[in-house]
């Protein structure tokens, strides 16, 4: 009986010590195997792994995914016209050599971070201080992500890291800029107002001037049209006065004294002093108006 409790008991101990030796690396995990304190080796592939049970060899897993390190709060840098603007960054990275990571920062990530973090804004820093606030914020916004990226990468390599990606999330004024910057917009809004407003009434001159030219051309021309057509009618009436004269001249002197006499006497108050021996009643003496 004693001896078969001493079998279970061995059989316990082997399997415990057994399983100690085992381990299993995830795909989304690095696995490095340290012997006595140091690194003995570094397994990048998932699966099912062995090793010496502790304390001579132990297992530290680290993350293989992309991982994201995103500032809390936009930090203030300085442009090249001595503005202050608030920049939020983001880096896109992950471990590229982990024995390098491990030895950099003992395989702490919090530290990682904030290591990249004061590489990222050292190079934001550089970059930005070489432009101005247009250039950050639109004209060369794509430039400054690369060349931060760049410098980045470049530094990350160093410490087992490597950089997918840097992106400006926001850049914005600070709040005194803010103030400075709508009453520049506002003035520029207001020129170009009153730009427009001028042309306008350039414009609306110009209009009117070609109208009232136009209007004096018509009626000069209606003008020279109707005196063409007024002494075509007189031309023409003329020409009939004088034929009915050389027909009738008599009957034509009639109906003229009758028509000045009807000018001369349209109301009973007209008066009119003339020689009664006058031509112009020798109508009113005799009917035919011959002269007696």
């Amino acid at each position: 009986m004693s001896r078969l409790i001493s079998y279970f008991i061995a059989g316990l101990i082997a399997l415990a010590i057994l399983s100690s030796t085992l381990f299993v690396v995830d795909q989304r995990q690095y696995a490095i195997v340290f012997a006595l304190g140091e690194v003995k080796q570094v397994i990048k592939d998932p699966g099912l792994h062995f090793k010496l049970p502790p304390p001579f060899q132990n297992v530290m897993f680290l993350e293989k995914r992309i991982l994201t390190l995103d500032t809390p709060e936009p930090d203030r840098f300085i442009t090249a016209e001595k503005k202050n603007i608030l920049v939020d960054a983001f880096v896109k990275w992950r471990i590229s050599d982990p024995k390098l990571y491990f030895v950099s920062f003992g395989g702490d990530e919090r530290r990682m971070q904030d290591r990249m973090a004061q590489i990222v804004k050292a190079s934001l820093n550089e970059e930005i201080t070489k432009r101005t606030v247009r250039e950050v914020i639109s004209g060369e916004r794509g430039k400054v992500m690369d060349a931060i990226r760049t410098k980045v990468a470049a530094e990350a390599t160093q410490i087992g890291a490597q950089i997918l990606d840097v992106r400006l999330k926001r850049v914005d004024y600070v709040e005194q800029i803010n103030n400075s910057v709508y009453e520049r917009m506002k003035s520029e809004r207001v020129r170009v107002a009153n730009e427009l407003r001028s042309t306008g009434a350039a414009e609306s001159e110009k209009i009117r001037a070609d109208a009232d030219r136009q209007r004096i051309v018509i009626l000069a021309d209606a003008y020279r049209q109707a005196e063409a057509i007024r002494g075509e009618g007189d031309a023409k009436a003329a020409r009939i006065y004088s034929d009915a004269f050389g027909k009738n001249p008599e009957f034509y002197k009639f109906t003229r004294s009758l028509e000045a006499y009807k000018d001369s006497f349209k109301t009973r108050s007209d008066v009119l002093l003339i020689d009664p021996n006058s031509e112009f009643l020798r109508y009113f003496k005799t009917p035919g108006g011959a002269k007696k």
